[in-house]
């Protein structure tokens, strides 16, 4: 495992999800809805990486994870449905013109990648990271 791409996946991961909260907040359903989706593919590549997995594409994450995390009973299968769902929400917002989310929606999915990361979270603490270095801290300008 090499502890700092789990770091630096996770990091990614909380910083997709705050920038859906704000885009959400503003009006930006569709733009939000796809960053919720980058939260919770970022959370996901972090635990991968906890067993040495590097998947190379969005597929790949979502095989990876249910072959690692959810065949072996580590994580339970709400999650990869989870990530399924968020995947799907992700590819309509970017590629389908015609289709357009309110904010209710858009604050669904927020809440998704929300609880996604909180399972996460704990299974990272269960495998030895510590809580205080899965916080997100923004360097001083």
């Amino acid at each position: 495992m090499n502890r700092g791409l789990v770091l630096a996946e996770w990091r990614r991961g909380l910083e997709s999800l705050e920038a859906a909260k704000v885009l959400a907040n503003q009006g930006w359903s569709t733009d939000s809805i796809s960053r919720a989706y980058y939260a919770t593919l970022h959370a996901a590549k972090a635990v991968l990486q906890v067993h040495g997995v590097v998947p190379e594409s969005h597929s790949a994450v979502r095989r990876m994870f249910g072959l690692h995390l959810i065949q072996s009973g580590e994580v339970e299968k709400e999650w990869a449905t989870i990530l399924a769902h968020t995947f799907d929400d992700r590819i309509v917002a970017d590629y389908d013109v015609e289709v357009s989310f309110d904010e209710n929606q858009a604050l669904e999915e927020v809440n998704r990648a929300q609880n996604f990361q909180d399972r996460m979270r704990e299974y990272l603490i269960s495998k030895g990271f510590a809580s205080s270095e899965l916080d997100l801290t923004r360097d001083p300008c």
